[in-house]
């Protein structure tokens, strides 16, 4: 693997992106981006062959889309609960859309993509507590859309219309050091992306370093939406809990930014 210095890395960076269009370097096109990038500098995954005192990762990300990215994984406390397999899917889950086709009758889901700015149609929202430090999720039963009443008063039966209890959460020490340790240092990239007999073909445009990850920004975005938690669980498996990221989000997240291009 090629060593890089934070001098060349840019220079290499600078060279892609003057040689235009790139195919995807992968069969489909999921992560499509970041593989064909690392290809080109010839790295694995997204660390930065970088050596000096800080970490550094590579982003990267469609230009002008709705899509989000992802940060990270990690599941919230209390772990030993096991809670969204054992509470959320069960008590607050519905029929899932492939029940009684691709997988058995009693197929439950339980898929949500909250942030703190309001709650979703199923009344689920993300709260910060600065007193407590926990970043928690909330269930409020007033704010459930109309469309999902009958879903609501199963609910009602198998546990109440109350505030969850206990309420899962992230405590902003451990949560601090898995987005630090993630998120710590990064050059973030992002692609114009064109189709050419069904294959993709990248051009890497906007390059910007971003430096000293900054936690009260991560929770102010989350409070401000640009930040959401995702969760993805059925009965017979659990996708995982993810923090992900709105379009052009990153940025706000570091004390630092340098325009590279």
């Amino acid at each position: 693997m090629k060593l890089y210095s934070k001098k060349s890395l840019i220079q290499k960076l600078k060279e892609i992106r003057k040689q235009g269009w790139f195919p995807n370097a992968r069969s489909g096109n999921h992560g499509g981006i970041g593989n064909t990038l690392e290809d080109l500098l010839g790295i694995e995954e997204n660390n930065l062959p970088i050596p000096n005192a800080a970490e550094w990762e590579l982003k990267t990300q469609r230009l002008n889309t709705t899509s989000l990215t992802t940060l990270f994984h990690t599941e919230p406390s209390p772990r030993a609960i096991k809670f969204v397999p054992q509470v959320l899917l069960p008590k607050y889950g519905w029929s899932h859309k492939e029940a009684g086709k691709k997988y058995p009758d009693s197929e439950m889901s339980f898929r949500q993509t909250i942030h703190g700015l309001s709650a979703s149609d199923r009344g689920f929202l993300v709260k910060i507590d600065r007193k407590t430090e926990k970043v928690l999720i909330s269930f409020d039963a007033s704010r459930v859309d109309a469309k999902h009443s009958k879903w609501l008063k199963l609910v009602e039966k198998r546990i109440g219309l109350g505030e969850l209890n206990p309420m899962p959460y992230w405590g902003f020490d451990d949560l601090a050091n898995k987005a630090g340790t993630k998120l710590l240092n990064c050059f973030y990239v992002q692609a114009e992306v064109k189709k050419e007999n069904d294959k993709e073909f990248y051009k890497y445009s906007k390059i910007m370093m971003l430096q000293k990850f900054n936690f009260d920004g991560f929770l102010e975005q989350i409070e401000k939406g640009y930040i959401l938690i995702d969760f993805d669980a059925r009965t017979g498996h659990n996708h995982g809990t993810k923090f992900r990221m709105r379009q052009n989000c990153l940025p706000r997240l570091y004390q630092k930014t340098t325009v590279v291009i």
